[in-house]
């Protein structure tokens, strides 16, 4: 089914030459060909205005803040910044263990292979590089602040999940969906109806991972900082592990 969005209301930045966006989860930042109901963030920007470009792009499933240019002379500003690796970026993300780490780097090599899964691979891979802090410990589970300083695709998720700290509901690399029960004694209702078939009531439907703050030069304005808000669902979990997950 396909999300009706407005284009402004994702705006939580804008000067005379950026604008920038929070990305809701489940949307693409480019055009996918096999899903012609929902259009891409690259087309909802280009619909906006014409001039406007997108400087780069996050994981379909990934919530958070993204830049768009309103001009080409701001577009190579960017893009040279990005391609010297002078853009500071923050995820958040949750992870399926209780953890304390601080500045643990994770510096291993990625490779992409034909149906875009992502491994390890010191033979074949590209230089990769995530720096992990936790943020808030709980019983079960870790929110962790990730900077990526390289752009691999799923960088965070594999560097993660190489650490025994797979992304909640990342099934792809090894995170399991969490389930309110996992957390909460006796709960009540957890047992939701869906077409006549019953099931567990998930803490999240995506991959726990949300582009939290960006911090880059911006034409006329300078060094600019940007924080992107969680959206519901990931705030939602947030809220429920800080109720029935705390460490104690």
């Amino acid at each position: 089914m396909s999300l009706r969005i407005v284009f402004k209301d994702l705006v939580i930045y804008e000067d005379d030459n950026v604008l920038a966006i929070n990305k809701p989860a489940h949307i693409s930042s480019l055009h996918e060909r096999f899903d012609s109901t929902q259009l891409s963030i690259v087309e909802l920007v280009k619909k906006e205005n014409e001039n406007y470009s997108l400087c780069h792009r996050i994981d379909r499933e990934t919530s958070g803040v993204m830049l768009v240019s309103k001009n080409p002379e701001t577009y190579r500003h960017i893009a040279m910044q990005f391609e010297k690796r002078s853009i500071s970026k923050v995820y958040h993300a949750m992870v399926s263990a209780p953890v304390n780490i601080q500045e643990l780097k994770v510096d291993l090599p990625l490779f992409t292979d034909s149906k875009r899964r992502v491994q390890v691979s010191k033979k074949s891979g590209k230089e990769s590089l995530t720096e992990f802090n936790t943020i808030r410990r709980y019983k079960h589970f870790s929110l962790l602040a990730c900077k990526p300083f390289t752009g691999r695709l799923h960088q965070i998720r594999v560097h993660a999940a190489s650490q025994n700290l797979p992304l909640v509901c990342d099934e792809l690399y090894g995170g399991k969906v969490p389930y309110l029960s996992d957390i909460k004694r006796k709960v009540k209702s957890e047992m939701v109806s869906r077409d006549g078939s019953e099931e567990k009531r998930s803490l999240i439907n995506r991959v726990a991972l949300h582009a939290f703050s960006i911090e880059f030069d911006s034409p006329g304005k300078g060094k600019t900082y940007i924080e992107a808000p969680y959206p519901k669902d990931f705030e939602v979990l947030v809220k429920l592990l800080d109720k029935y997950d705390q460490v104690v």
